[in-house]
């Protein structure tokens, strides 16, 4: 019973490896030269870069899982810190060590650059979201939510804000508080090594598209790269998919691309018709990074650092991080004024702003602005997201787009890729 998944993205590749390593036969396409999708290794200036900087957290379980299945070491991929917040140009929170959630308490409560009011009302905060089991009811915006448990601006600049930009990138005045109150939930109330940032050291690829290409050559599957899929018919016996390649049949199809193009994919196929309606009312927010080349001598107090009141939000160390000294990944989250600035303008001014908060050199050596236009859906509340079963036996869908309590991330695609592999070999058994 051979299946297709059609996407190279992290929720195809875990898709993909799942079902190779229960030994069922799979054949991944995707139209790229490369896999990785939204998450990939890209090369500039004879640099090993990524499309996007991206990070993972200790509870994202299921990734981590799915990187050591594959045999990836993260430990040693990874910089992992205990959990530490530096906001330029005064906010500063270290995890104590302590079970969770003490760890965050105390360490909110011996934060710098906030007044003690504003430690104990965000510790009032949590513990509040933690009484009423996490639930927000009905889900209002997040900007709602820190306004009816009276967090204060300098509060929300430093932490709230920020957190939300980082991990559902929607602006706090119309994200889901709901699936913001889930990051938060998992994040700092598990167990302490979920809260600890996992900071890449190795270039996307290498991270989790390259060993899972490996792995799932070294299990029977198959990857055509450079092979897009035009369309999914139903065929006799399961699906005929209509590529550029010809036409191959299939019993099971995982689509995995990325929203925006699962109509053009499945347009013909009318029991989907309410699926397609969910997936055409999303829309979309944009993830901006800017790489800053400088002197080998510069570098960043702390791998990650987090500006305010300027367009770029965090900037990371890829000197400290990937061994490529004097380069700086300035990440944008989400809808903004940067938006409007041409590359090299943007480029400038997040110079200029490193200039000014850091005191690095006004100008940098090189500077390259990658733009990620629909890196992710825009996290509304109450948000209708499809489910990965369809309502046609044997068509999956994976993503991060798809029903699941976290926003567009990494660990929501891997989740969703997982999802449709087990329902496949559920329905083999």
């Amino acid at each position: 019973m051979a299946v297709a998944v059609i996407g190279g993205g992290w929720a195809g590749l875990a898709a993909a490896v799942t079902l190779a390593g229960q030994g069922i036969p799979v054949t991944l396409f995707e139209s790229a030269a490369q896999l990785g999708g939204r998450a990939r290794r890209v090369e500039i200036n004879g640099l090993a870069l990524d499309n996007g900087q991206h990070i993972l957290i200790g509870a994202y379980r299921e990734t981590l899982r799915l990187l050591a299945s594959v045999g990836v070491d993260v430990a040693a991929a990874c910089y992992a810190p205990p959990l530490t917040l530096q906001v330029a140009p005064a906010f500063y929170l270290s995890a104590a060590p302590l079970p969770a959630p003490w760890h965050l308490g105390l360490g909110l409560l011996k934060s710098r650059g906030i007044p003690l009011r504003d430690k104990l009302s965000a510790v009032r905060f949590l513990a509040t979201l933690k009484h009423g089991a996490f639930r927000v009811m009905p889900d209002i915006s997040v900007s709602s939510l820190l306004t009816q448990h009276r967090q204060s601006p300098a509060l929300n600049g430093y932490l709230w804000h920020p957190l939300c930009l980082a991990a559902l990138n929607t602006p706090p005045h119309l994200a889901s508080a709901q699936v913001f109150v889930n990051v938060l939930r998992d994040a700092f109330f598990g167990t302490r090594d979920d809260s600890r940032l996992l900071l890449p050291r190795v270039d996307l690829g290498q991270l989790l598209p390259d060993p899972a290409a490996r792995f799932i050559a070294a299990h029977g599957g198959e990857i055509r790269l450079n092979q897009r899929i035009q369309r999914v018919a139903l065929a006799a016996g399961g699906f005929a998919l209509h590529g550029d390649h010809g036409t191959e049949h299939f019993a099971q199809v995982i689509c995995a691309v990325p929203p925006f193009r699962v109509a053009d994919l499945l347009e013909q196929l009318p029991s989907l018709q309410p699926v397609m309606e969910q997936i055409g009312a999303f829309h979309y927010q944009p993830i901006y990074t800017v790489y800053l080349q400088y002197a080998a001598s510069m570098r960043l107090p702390f791998p990650m650092l987090g500006l305010s009141n300027t367009l770029s939000q965090w900037v990371f160390d890829r000197g400290t991080l990937s061994n490529q000294p004097g380069l700086m990944a300035v990440v944008i989250s989400a809808e903004g004024a940067h938006e409007a600035l041409p590359h090299a303008m943007l480029a400038e001014r997040a110079a200029r702003e490193l200039h000014e908060q850091l005191g690095f050199p006004a100008q940098a050596n090189w500077t390259q602005v990658i733009a990620e236009k629909r890196a992710t859906f825009t996290c509304l509340p109450s948000i209708s997201r499809p489910d990965n079963v369809t309502p046609i036996a044997g068509l999956f869908l994976a993503g991060d787009y798809t029903a699941c309590d976290y926003p567009a991330t990494l660990e929501s695609a891997v989740r969703s890729g997982i999802q449709c592999a087990l329902a496949i070999q559920k329905a083999l058994q």
